[in-house]
């Protein structure tokens, strides 16, 4: 089994029954993936990021049971400890690790996105939100402006958000 296959397995194995949080991060993993492939990642940030999108939200989890809210500032201080858990479990280098977890601990943080996996997963994380949450137009449109960055992803949201299968 490979990496991503290995970590998939262990995330539904985490969220057991919790459909909608399994659906939501293999939604992310996808769209990240052909992001970064879309952008010409090279191979050892592509694997990063394939593996914080699988594993983004991992806090919520434990956020819900310590605050009662999913809240992404609780995701964010809960969700590393638990990836590393998972991570190590899995044999993953130190290195892939730390990134991970510092991705986890800021994919909530929109100022000061250092790196290209970090603007991707955001994206991927969005363009999933902006359909799961119903976000309005305009939303939509401040989100594009202050978070998009890649061609791809801004190409993925005007591409998506052109019909909702909701409407």
């Amino acid at each position: 089994m490979g990496h991503i296959g290995k970590v998939i397995n262990a995330m539904i194995d985490y969220y057991e029954n919790d459909v909608r949080r399994i659906n939501h991060f293999l939604k992310v993993y996808g769209l990240a993936k052909s992001i970064g492939e879309m952008e010409g990642l090279d191979k050892h940030t592509q694997k990063i990021l394939e593996v914080a999108a699988v594993t983004h939200d991992i806090g919520i989890k434990n956020s819900e049971q310590k605050y009662n809210s999913a809240a992404g500032n609780y995701q964010q201080i809960e969700g590393p400890p638990e990836a590393r858990k998972l991570l190590e479990n899995l044999s993953f280098d130190s290195s892939l690790t730390d990134r991970v977890c510092w991705l986890i601990a800021h994919h909530h943080t929109y100022d000061n996105m250092n790196g290209l996996d970090y603007h991707i997963l955001v994206e991927a994380d969005f363009l999933v939100n902006v359909f799961e949450d119903h976000l309005s137009e305009v939303s939509i449109q401040s989100i594009s402006k202050k978070i998009f960055k890649t061609e791809t992803g801004k190409r993925f949201l005007s591409k998506l958000k052109a019909k909702d299968d909701n409407e």
